[in-house]
């Protein structure tokens, strides 16, 4: 049997005109409120429908940096009256490790509002990974299947591991069940250290965990990164975070999970060194672009968008226009 291998370059960004094949549509909005969240949701929601979830990262007791539950609860009662947070219990011993630490923490950050369901807490279930090279099936939480639809909403951020944490990565390890799918995203089989899969392979196996999740839903799967309280730490991390010094930005939208991903990733490159220095080295040590690269090669969606501005009257616009005059992050 042939050696798996992981790709290269996952250091190195690909600028916009060295990329090819089609775009798809990306929505932008600068306001970073629950009206911005509502808007730009409203563009991308077509798809969701029946018994919806909703995947957050409800984060660790007190994180500084997760969405503020206030924006949520704002979209759940507009727009999500019957909506369940969906969550999975973490790999990592912590606050969110069983079920009942894992309430305990939602209850303390304030995900009050709404049913949460921790997909794994009564077991789990496996989906196909289609085209995938290290997995051909992906465990994830048991009663992901029950849901028609999934609005998969991310606080866009920096990643210890993954260099960043976007769409992407909220589904590809938040999906995953707490005790075998994000064990085999992060460990060698037989290795002793728990971390022991990194850049490209770590890359790639979170993708294809990703890829078994979107495909499950089709068209009834929709993506919004929020780019606020950016720390190069994930709030895995919570009050541990590293501090934020990228500005905030907006929030984006789309059906397409690698366009609003590579949009969000666009945007930081297109900041000032000084402004996003850190993130930018934080997502090239970590080979974090071979997300973006792997989600291409799998088929998942394009990496060229058009990118709307939902504040000037849906005309279109660059990742160039998106950070003119940021304001320095401020607490």
């Amino acid at each position: 049997m042939e050696e798996v291998k992981a790709g290269k370059g996952g250091e190195k960004f690909v600028p916009y005109n060295e990329r090819t094949g089609n775009e798809s549509v990306v929505y932008f909005t600068r306001d970073l409120s629950a009206a911005g969240l509502i808007k730009v949701y409203k563009k991308v929601c077509e798809g969701i429908c029946g018994k919806v979830a909703v995947k957050l990262h409800t984060g660790e007791p007190h994180g500084p940096n997760i969405i503020p539950r206030p924006w949520v609860k704002e979209l759940f009662e507009k727009c999500l009256p019957d909506a369940t947070i969906v969550e999975t219990n973490t790999y990592y011993d912590g606050d969110r490790y069983t079920t009942e630490q894992h309430r305990k923490t939602i209850e303390i950050n304030g995900w009050t509002f709404a049913p949460v369901d921790i997909m794994d807490e009564h077991g789990t279930t496996e989906l196909p990974v289609n085209g995938g090279k290290w997995f051909t099936k992906m465990t994830v939480g048991g009663s992901l299947v029950d849901y028609d639809s999934l609005l998969v909403l991310t606080h866009f951020k920096g990643h210890t591991m993954g260099g960043f944490g976007g769409s992407n990565k909220n589904i590809g390890i938040g999906c995953a069940d707490g005790r075998i799918g994000k064990k085999a995203i992060h460990t060698v089989v037989g290795s002793d250290d728990q971390w022991s899969v990194s850049e490209e392979e770590f890359m790639e196996r979170m993708t294809e965990s990703a890829k078994a999740t979107v495909d499950h839903f089709g068209d009834k799967i929709t993506f919004v990164n929020v780019m606020r309280n950016m720390s190069v730490s994930c709030d895995c991390e919570g009050v541990d975070a590293e501090p934020v010094v990228t500005p905030n930005v907006g929030i984006l939208a789309s059906v397409d999970i690698l366009a609003v991903d590579q949009a969000c990733v666009d945007i930081v490159y297109a900041m000032k060194k000084e402004e996003n220095h850190d993130l930018v080295e934080r997502i090239e040590s970590r080979h974090g672009h071979r997300q973006l690269s792997y989600m291409k090669e799998l088929g998942m969606g394009n990496n060229r968008y058009v990118l709307i501005d939902t504040d000037n009257g849906d005309v279109r616009m660059t990742a160039e226009d998106a950070v003119v005059d940021l304001v320095p992050f401020t607490e």
